[in-house]
């Protein structure tokens, strides 16, 4: 168990000593029993309901020009995402990577748990954060994400299985097909042979990132690799 999981109950005792018991999104009460979003934020997150595509999950609408996958390699399988990222679920992946509250990855990681991927004899991989980013935010999201699933789920986390071979620069400006090649061949994958993958992250967008760490696991020998992550972007034509 890594030592900052270890160190969540002093650290949430602390934190409620310091600060007034409120949801980070809407400021109302949290609850008695911490849990930084509160019930009411929690069910206005909007689940992704089929019918959607079986590899990318990205839901059937008639006018859009095409499915999120016709440009990911092989090697990644399916992705699964819990909510669409409407304003809650924003706020609650901006609190998480920008604000400092890595702890509201318990309420995110609920909404992951019955996603399609997270089946048996899996072991969860976090997406790597480039170094100067981790360096700046203090901790990876991803890696803070999967730790909370893998309590949820009891699947473990192996998040030594992928590392970052160089620097990329942010994605949020790039073109689809920028993304793909900003981080092709970026990512180094170990320890997976013979294992059955799935890529844990915050936010599915095009899922070029997820694309590029899939060829890695898959190289170093993982026989299968999905992904699930919290929120999904949505794409041009997707107004539900």
């Amino acid at each position: 168990m890594p030592p900052s999981i270890a160190r969540w109950p002093r650290l949430a005792a602390l934190e409620r000593w310091l600060l007034p018991a409120e949801c980070i999104i809407c400021q109302g009460s949290a609850g008695s029993d911490d849990p930084l979003i509160c019930d009411l934020c929690r069910r206005r997150w909007r689940q992704i309901s089929a019918p959607w595509c079986d590899r990318c999950g990205q839901p059937k609408v008639d006018d859009l020009p095409g499915r999120l996958c016709a440009a990911w390699p092989g090697a990644l399988s399916r992705a699964r995402s819990g909510v669409w990222l409407d304003d809650g679920a924003r706020q609650g992946v901006h609190a998480l990577k920008y604000s400092g509250w890595w702890r509201v990855t318990a309420q995110l990681a609920r909404a992951m748990t019955g996603l399609e991927p997270l089946a048996e004899g899996i072991i969860l991989v976090p997406v790597p954060l480039a170094p100067k980013r981790l360096a700046r935010r203090g901790y990876n999201q991803a890696e803070r994400l999967a730790s909370a699933l893998g309590a949820l789920t009891g699947h473990p986390v192996a998040d030594a299985a992928l590392a970052r071979r160089r620097e990329t620069p942010t994605q949020t400006a790039l073109t689809p097909e920028e993304r793909r090649v900003n981080v092709s061949g970026a990512f180094a994958g170990s320890g997976v042979a013979g294992r059955c993958a799935v890529l844990v992250d915050d936010v599915l967008t095009t899922g070029a990132t997820l694309g590029a760490c899939a060829e890695a696991l898959v190289a170093a020998g993982a026989v299968k690799v999905e992904a699930v992550t919290f929120a999904r972007a949505r794409a041009v034509g997707e107004f539900n």
